[in-house]
């Protein structure tokens, strides 16, 4: 079982992902915050597999929780359309996915699955977003260039992942094993600067590289 902590300081929206997660039979809710204080205590105390939290919560923010945890457990934002100022500041600390509300329940729990199997998920429409709330807060990374350049490989991996596909379904569609999946990751991170999943996809973009 996939064990879960709901982080939303809305109680219908708490209850309502409570119910539908319970539907998927290989995921557990392990516990639910209201605010980010008391979700640093239920994390500590549940040690879920991964996290569903929400970035506008009281006593502190999702961003603020993402800080404290510093990766672990893997933190998947549940966001709004009007969440663009928080969504960059996220992914500096640590977020490892990124979902609309509205989100279908197949695309939720494949996500959970993804980030407990240590991938991301990534939402295109989010990762736009994020990558024009960068420019307009002319954030930039600290390279402007890359010092190699990617194979055609590395960037058609980079694009799946962009896509939010896992290990597994990139070895599958490119017909190569896991390990090399990961070799290639482990590169073209290398490559990049970057040290997550996350960041290189949001790089490349920054770059013009995908």
């Amino acid at each position: 079982m996939i064990r879960v902590v709901i982080v939303e300081d809305q109680n219908i929206v708490r209850q309502g992902l409570r119910s539908l997660l319970g539907l998927s039979g290989d995921i557990e809710i392990a516990g639910e915050a209201a605010d980010g204080e008391e979700a640093i205590e239920v994390i500590e105390a549940a040690k879920p597999d991964v996290v569903l939290l929400d970035l506008r919560m009281p006593k502190l923010d999702g961003v603020g929780v993402l800080k404290r945890l510093r990766g672990h457990p893997p933190a998947l934002i549940l966001t709004t359309f009007d969440d663009d100022a928080n969504l960059f500041d996220a992914v500096r600390a640590g977020a490892k996915g990124w979902l609309l509300k509205d989100v279908s329940l197949e695309r939720l729990t494949g996500a959970i699955r993804t980030l407990a199997e240590g991938g991301t998920c990534i939402e295109p429409v989010i990762t736009e977003r994020i990558v024009r709330a960068l420019g307009e807060s002319n954030v930039a990374f600290d390279s402007a260039e890359l010092p190699e350049p990617l194979t055609d490989r590395e960037k058609t991996i980079l694009r799946l992942l962009a896509g939010g596909y896992s290990n597994k379904e990139i070895s599958e569609l490119l017909n190569i094993s896991d390990g090399t999946v990961k070799n290639h990751i482990s590169n073209l991170l290398a490559k990049l600067g970057v040290r997550d999943r996350t960041r290189a996809v949001l790089k490349a973009i920054d770059l013009g590289v995908i």
